[in-house]
């Protein structure tokens, strides 16, 4: 249909105005008011939208729609629904629209809608909808023109510039490159729940899909290119521009008032007012702009893109001669060259091609072919030799396109895995296809393409839409959100294990007390879920306060970190308190628990912790509130409660030299036992007790050693009666749960000291005039050494045994056995095992037996010869009388005194050493006293009870006595100066020296002993009497 230049006038009316004037809906209701009309649209996403319009009110039937790459066509449509580039040329129509005129000056489209705009008309009426600016150009091109002007139906506003994770919701931040637009479409989904996404790229489905994805509410947020600003009626509140300039084909440009008042009219529809702004890094705008664009002023269309209408196709080169044709009229110009000129001066080289557009017809279908949308958006050779190869199909022997080929074209695209980009172009492909398969004489049979790539089309939108929204979109929060925007109740309960669900979505899980919302959101999400999920909190959290409060104490767990667990949830901490024993509760809870609920907690937890350390600690708890320990107990006490009921008895040296018995009865009355090395609390060493003081003393005192509540060292299995300590750990730790660091080894107290009970027996032991048999590892000297008893309670080997002896202040004698009486050594693998550290009875008086059965912590087995200790001869008369011999010379190798030549060359080849302990003596004055801290001069052992009462066992281990001694007679009956050993008196006789040890026959000793041997005698045999 043309018309010429006067007539061009006739019935056309203008209407011109902002966005949101309600120009299209004017125009659709014009339409059905005739019989017949067409409409033709800038975009296929819109002409989409109006189609569904009119087929909702007149039927399918009774509209088609018209684009390049669809067409529904019913048998006798009434009204077409078309874009601008697709109008049909051969139909006419009582009424006709063309949207959006003011494209006429588009670099790119431009000609195509001057073209409409200058030639199409329908019978009795015409509509040229557009902008303001178009006026001017209408009036001169259309004479007798008649104009109408529409105001915007709502105020749109400057808001000035915002952060993007600011930006209110139904908001549309538009961006000009694809990158940009998924960047920001990122961002809002980290931190505003999600975004849909419009591009130029995607198929029309996928862009209805997103549209609708935001229409729904279930976004807030849409991310587009200026694509948006082409009649979309989308529910936008406000506009964002994250981007001033566009890529126009040739250069990067900024865009003009016009343009952005073109898309910043998207906000505020119908009546609802509407705000743009900038976001991003985009500088604000100037105020002259803001002006503009809020009044609606800009400057009018000066010139028209335009191309020659009437094309010459007798050859190849008059076709190309009839494109470069300039117009005749004002404010007309000659379009550049669109991608169909490129694509036919790029194929007008190809020989084969030439050969071929001979005559006419043959011409014609080449521009035919060569206005096949580049969708791909390749390089313009690329295209051209693809609109090479469709044209020599059609201008070959069949004169149709092989099926075959179009086939493995069509199947590159019928996969709809891959990502984003990836799908995007195998739609850019498959649309080329679908553009190809609309030709109903390209094809043998088109109508089975245009099914078939049609479904793989629908097939790559629905699959790039579930990609989209996948990237962009959290579903949960737009859910929640949505629902909450709505002001919806929603539907939340949580499950047993703490999991909240909210609308059948997960949004976190309420630990104890303090809701946790889900992890995997981030930014809004947090925040949806915690206003969602707040209406089902306070009443779970109201009656988990309830049940802690009425919760029997076994339903609470304290852990050595010093958390308090309920139901294995920590619902509170401990910190520390004014006293050891009086430690704070803290609740661990957030803002949802309320207060009056949060009381109640703490008063149970209080209680409960009172009652824990009442009933595991009693005795410290007995004995800090005593009131019948006076004096200098009192301060024992104190010194105890302080050390959490395991003190040195060398820090209390001092007192301990002042505390009488009645004193010392005070504080027995409540437990407290003195040993050797220790006083301490039996009962506190057990497992329950000592975990508790552990965690009691890291909270009075871990910081102070460096150490922290969530990574304390780690404690023996309980049981254990012995363990290698950790070098790093404190020994004040180790203390507190009841072992006594003794050099590489920890022994437990109690264990302790049973060790100090068998030394002090082995220690006390002299030989009498009965011939008694000596314990088992006692020289008869005041030595001893290690026995496998020793070994069996310590859990240890003989060699850790000996560092434990050393650091307890023994010091090690090696001493050669005589040839004639050393044994051979037993083989290491004869010696006795340690057996384990656990299998000790506990003896009488309250020690603590082990709980449960423990690997033993040993070592490799010790060498032979310190595996079996080889009896020794007894000391001389006069040491075995009780004084000790000469100071031991630790890893001595020289035989001993008075051996005859013959056995030190009899032992010479490979001597036998045993090693014998004894207490390190310091001073020569104090060796008595060290023999009455563990036997009775007369050989026989002290009492337990007085044993226990802390004779020391070496002077670097236990406190010092005072030097003063009382007068008189010692304790012994005996007086001091007879208890001390005498000096050997010089002997100046010329007689042979005697070997040490040897009765002189002339001595009166000798008849002496001579009269002990016939008393035994008589006294074995009852009958000589």
């Amino acid at each position: 249909m043309g018309i010429d230049s006067e007539t061009r006038g006739r019935n056309v009316t203008a209407v011109l105005g902002p966005t949101n004037t309600g120009k299209t809906h004017l125009a659709i209701e014009r339409m059905l008011g005739h019989e017949t009309g067409m409409i033709g649209l800038p975009l296929r996403l819109l002409a989409r939208e109006v189609y569904d319009k009119i087929a909702a009110r007149t039927g399918p039937d009774q509209v088609a729609l018209i684009t390049g790459e669809e067409k529904i066509r019913p048998e006798h449509p009434r009204y077409w629904v078309s874009t601008v580039e697709a109008m049909p040329r051969d139909i006419e129509v009582d009424f006709l629209a063309i949207d959006e005129v003011q494209l006429a000056a588009d670099p790119e489209r431009g000609h195509v809608f001057t073209d409409r705009l200058l030639h199409e008309r329908g019978r009795f009426e015409t509509l040229l909808l557009g902008a303001g600016t178009m006026r001017e150009a209408i009036a001169d091109l259309v004479r007798g023109a008649h104009f109408i002007s529409r105001p915007r139906l709502s105020k749109l506003t400057y808001a000035g510039q915002k952060k993007i994770t600011r930006l209110p919701a139904r908001t549309a931040v538009v961006a000009f490159s694809a990158d940009d637009v998924y960047q920001i479409a990122e961002l809002i989904r980290r931190q505003r729940g999600g975004a849909a996404v419009v591009l130029g790229a995607l198929s029309p489905r996928t862009r209805n899909a997103q549209v609708a994805l935001y229409q729904s509410g279930d976004v807030d947020f849409l991310v587009a290119t200026d694509a948006i600003g082409m009649g979309l009626n989308l529910d936008i509140n406000h506009v964002a521009f994250a981007g001033t300039r566009k890529f126009d084909g040739q250069h990067h440009r900024q865009l003009t008032p016009a343009e952005l008042a073109q898309i910043s009219g998207r906000a505020g529809r119908h009546m609802n007012d509407g705000t743009f702004g900038v976001t991003g890094d985009v500088a604000p705008f100037e105020q002259d702009v803001v002006e503009r664009l809020e009044t609606h002023v800009f400057d009018t269309v000066k010139t028209l893109q335009w191309r020659a209408r009437t094309l010459d196709f007798s050859s190849l080169d008059a076709l190309r001669d009839s494109l470069r044709q300039l117009p005749r009229e004002p404010r007309l110009a000659r379009a550049r060259m669109a991608d169909d000129v490129t694509a036919l001066e790029h194929v007008s080289a190809d020989r084969e091609v030439v050969a071929l557009a001979v005559g006419p017809a043959a011409v014609a279908t080449l521009w035919e072919v060569c206005q096949i949308p580049d969708y791909r958006n390749i390089s313009a050779q690329n295209h051209a030799e693809l609109v090479a190869t469709l044209y020599k199909f059609l201008l070959g022997p069949e004169g149709k396109i092989p099926e075959d080929w179009f086939a493995r074209q069509v199947a590159f695209a019928d996969r709809t895995d891959g990502d984003i980009d990836t799908l995007a172009n195998r739609i850019a492909h498959i649309r080329t296809w679908t553009f190809v398969s609309n030709r109903p004489d390209w094809l043998t049979d088109p109508s089975h393409w245009q099914g078939r790539t049609r479904a793989i089309e629908d097939r790559l939108s629905d699959a790039l839409h579930e990609r989209l929204a996948l990237r962009f979109v959290d579903r949960r929060t737009s859910a929640l959100m949505k629902r909450l925007r709505d002001k919806e109740a929603l539907a939340a309960d949580i499950s047993d294990d703490g999991a909240i669900h909210v609308e059948s979505h997960y949004v976190g899980r309420l630990k104890g007390f303090c809701f946790s919302p889900d992890g995997q959101a981030e930014g809004i999400h947090g925040k949806a879920t915690r206003h969602a999920a707040a209406q089902v909190l306070a009443k779970e959290l109201s009656m988990r306060a309830r049940r802690v409060a009425a919760a029997k104490p076994d339903a609470f767990r304290l852990s050595r970190r010093g958390r308090i667990l309920w139901r294995d949830e920590e619902i509170a901490r401990l910190e520390p308190g004014d006293k050891g024993l009086s430690p704070q509760v803290i609740i661990i809870a957030d803002e949802h628990l309320q207060p009056a609920d949060r009381e109640k907690v703490q008063t149970r937890l209080d209680s409960w912790l009172t009652e824990l350390i009442g009933e595991r600690l009693k005795p410290l708890v007995d004995i800090a509130a005593a009131e019948d320990v006076t004096g200098l107990a009192r301060g024992i006490a104190f010194r105890l409660s302080e050390c959490f009921g395991a003190l040195k008895r060398e820090a209390v040296a001092h007192e301990m030299r002042s505390l009488d018995q009645a004193a010392r009865a005070q504080l027995r009355k409540y437990g407290v036992r003195f040993g050797a090395f220790n006083i301490y609390f039996p009962p506190l060493l057990k497992p329950a007790a000592a975990e508790l003081i552990v965690v009691l003393w890291s909270l009075k005192h871990a910081s102070a050693y460096g150490l922290s509540l969530d990574a304390l060292p780690e404690l023996p299995r309980p049981g254990l009666t012995s363990f290698a300590v950790d070098p790093k750990a404190p020994e004040p730790f180790y203390r507190a749960y009841g072992f006594h660091v003794c050099g590489p080894r920890a022994i437990r107290i109690d264990i302790l000291e049973r060790l100090a009970d068998l030394i002090r027996t082995l220690l006390a032991w002299r030989p009498s005039e009965a011939a008694a048999t000596p314990p088992k590892g006692s020289t008869g000297d005041g030595g001893f050494t290690v026995t496998p008893e020793m070994m069996s309670i310590l859990g240890c080997s003989a060699e850790e045994v000996g560092h434990v002896l050393r650091t307890l202040g023994f010091a090690c004698e090696r001493r050669p056995l005589p040839s004639a009486a050393a044994p051979t050594p037993p083989p290491a693998a004869a010696q006795p095992a340690a057996r384990p550290a656990e299998a000790v009875r506990e003896p009488e008086g309250g020690t603590v037996a082990p709980l449960a059965p423990a690997a033993p912590e040993m070592s490799e087995a010790p060498p032979a010869d310190l595996a079996s200790p080889a009896p020794t001869d007894p000391l001389p008369s006069h040491q075995s009388a009780g004084a000790p011999g000469p100071e031991p010379q630790p890893a001595a190798v020289a035989s001993p005194e008075g051996d005859t030549p013959e056995q030190a060359n009899a032992a010479a080849p490979e001597p036998a050493f045993v090693e014998i302990w004894r207490p390190r003596r310091r001073r020569e004055h104090r060796r008595d006293e060290n023999r009455r801290r563990f036997g009775r001069r007369d050989g026989s052992a002290r009492p337990a009870d007085e044993q226990a009462e802390g004779r020391a066992l070496a002077d670097g281990s236990a406190g010092r006595r005072p030097k003063q001694r009382p007068r008189g007679k010692n304790a012994t009956g005996r007086s001091p100066r007879r208890e001390q050993p005498q000096p050997a008196q010089a002997r100046t006789t010329s007689s042979p020296t005697q070997k040490r040890g040897a009765i002189d026959p002339d001595s009166p000793f000798a008849a002496l002993g001579a009269l002990k041997i016939a008393l035994e005698k008589r006294a074995q045999d009852p009958s000589t009497s």
